[in-house]
């Protein structure tokens, strides 16, 4: 099976995007499932249904509302475009976005499952010793609940790899510059290429199959 050099392009603009994405999400997604898992707040409905919004809403929805916001009209990207000249939609910067918001639930649902699960009272016993919640928080909690938050960080990065209706919106289908791995395989359907769509399809496949059993192993031992 041999790779031809547009479908590495897509395959390594993926990765890229993907890890790129996780790096975005990690520390807000570490923040806000510590929050959910472990703390009561008003709103705390709110924020974890704003959270959870993308994985209800249609991609397209996502990108179409991204679009609006990161345009050169757009609030956010406005406010960039004047400031620096830089506009963001139709960019890499627009796919790494679009990804990051998609995959984020994913991420926090992961991370909140783990946390959810340390005993309370391990981290009272801490408190009550002299902890403070910074110190229960890195000794305590983040250990116990590791492997809610690899299973998190392996479907964050699984779902970045395979985004679509969302990238295709905001960032448009450029060969060489935005086209990942998915926008890929919907180009070559439409220009019949069978054996560039069998080799990415197997690609993506076999990249989703992994990523479910890590996290399966992860989350349920």
């Amino acid at each position: 099976m041999r790779i031809t050099p547009a479908e590495v392009a897509a395959l390594s603009l993926s990765i890229k995007v993907a890890l790129l994405s996780l790096v975005i999400m990690f520390p807000p997604g570490l923040l806000i499932g510590w929050l959910l898992a472990k703390r009561t707040f008003r709103g705390k409905t709110l924020l974890n249904t704003l959270v959870m919004g993308p994985l209800v809403l249609p991609p397209i929805v996502s990108g179409y509302l991204l679009l609006i916001l990161l345009g050169k009209h757009g609030v956010i990207g406005g406010f960039i475009y004047r400031a620096f000249g830089i506009e963001i939609v139709f960019s890499q910067w627009a796919v790494v976005l679009a990804v990051s918001i998609i995959s984020f639930p994913l991420l926090v649902r992961g991370i909140v499952t783990g946390m959810a699960s340390v005993p309370v009272e391990l981290e009272n016993a801490a408190r009550t010793l002299g902890a403070s919640p910074l110190k229960v928080f890195w000794t305590i909690t983040l250990p116990l609940a590791y492997r809610g938050i690899i299973g998190g960080t392996i479907l964050g990065f699984s779902k970045s790899l395979g985004e679509f209706g969302a990238t295709i919106m905001v960032a448009g289908n450029i060969p060489g510059k935005t086209q990942t791995m998915a926008l890929a395989i919907f180009s070559a359907v439409h220009l019949g290429e069978d054996a560039s769509v069998y080799r990415l399809v197997l690609i993506s496949t076999v990249v989703a199959f992994v990523a479910l059993w890590f996290t399966e192993r992860f989350t349920l031992r």
